[in-house]
């Protein structure tokens, strides 16, 4: 019987360079898109190498797939797929953490620029036939008089870091991996949790969502944290409890917030962020450019070819890591 390799689910025009990988090394290679557990289920009984985008792999899915398979997920966060149980059964999980470092980065920036300077403001202004700059943004500070604030420093975090040096702010991170020794290299100071959230003018999400993290973002956080102060989250929608966001922002208790990942995805039509003020949301977009998505099939297909070989995969997730997640 041949190696069996899976895609269960997938948002591409084609997999061109999957389909090749496997074939190459002498595997079949089937491709479905399943959008539920059971549908998971279905399609994995007696896979070696499964490749998963966004259906859920519970501890059904990875108690039907062959001893020994590999699980890839095809993106940076990988909390679809029951990493307790996958350890139990003895299936290894890789991800693909390095195929859109500078999207997210570049569109993270460009989230927390546009309402440090509140562009939201200003462009709903003269829709509204109002030409009143200061009385539409007041008050806005110099940025190199703000403190923007990371929750995890890792790959995502570190390329925001370099990409707003040259606005003059001052840096604090919360993040246990993070040393005293690199937090010196990096000009960043490291603080708890507390100081993160009263200091922060500016609050940029960097973490995945875990035990530790989901829901960390809630109404007695954001209560915590200063009037004018911005929330920009490019990495998972679970760090943030959308209601309590929203709330935050109707009732003035923050500044805004920016917004590229939700609790549920789509953002239901019914979501107060939609009529939450001062809040500006994008479809989980950050990780996109064609050049990415090319990159993304091409380190999955090097996954494939490295597993068949016996490799296992380039980047296999290791532990409970705190520091990042994105698309």
């Amino acid at each position: 019987m041949s190696t069996r390799v899976v895609v269960t689910d997938c948002s591409f025009p084609d997999v061109v360079q999957e389909r090749q990988a496997a074939e190459s090394a002498g595997a079949s290679f089937e491709i479905f898109q399943a959008k539920s557990e059971d549908d998971v289920v279905e399609v994995v009984g007696g896979a070696d190498v499964i490749v998963v985008q966004f259906a859920p792999f519970g501890s059904h899915a990875i108690s039907a797939v062959n001893p020994g398979a590999t699980i890839i997920r095809y993106g940076v966060g990988y909390d679809n797929i029951d990493l307790k149980a996958a350890r139990a059964a003895g299936v290894t999980v890789g991800y693909v953490p390095d195929y859109c470092t500078n999207e997210v980065a570049d569109h993270t920036v460009a989230m927390a620029l546009a309402m440090l300077r509140k562009l939201p403001q200003l462009d709903a202004s003269i829709r509204s036939n109002r030409w009143s700059a200061i009385e539409s943004t007041r008050p806005v500070r110099p940025l190199g008089e703000l403190t923007f604030g990371f929750l995890g420093l890792g790959q995502i975090g570190k390329a925001v870091l370099s990409r707003i040096r040259p606005f003059g702010f001052s840096s604090i991170v919360t993040d246990p991996g993070l040393t005293d020794e690199e937090a010196q290299r990096l000009d960043v100071r490291r603080v708890d949790e507390d100081k993160l959230l009263q200091e922060s003018d500016l609050l940029t999400l960097h973490a995945p969502a875990n035990a530790k993290t989901a829901g960390f973002l809630n109404s007695e956080r954001l209560a915590r944290m200063k009037r004018n102060a911005v929330v920009v989250n490019s990495a998972r929608g679970q760090l943030v409890v959308d209601t309590d966001l929203a709330e935050a922002c109707q009732l003035g208790i923050i500044g805004g917030a920016a917004l590229d990942v939700f609790q549920h995805e789509p953002l239901p039509s019914d979501s107060p962020l939609r009529r939450a003020p001062n809040v500006m949301l994008t479809p989980h977009v950050a990780w996109y450019s064609e050049a990415a998505i090319q990159r993304l099939q091409g380190l999955v297909a090097e996954d494939i070819t490295r597993i068949l070989r016996g490799e296992g995969p380039r980047k296999p997730v290791e532990g409970w890591v705190y520091h990042e997640a994105a698309a």
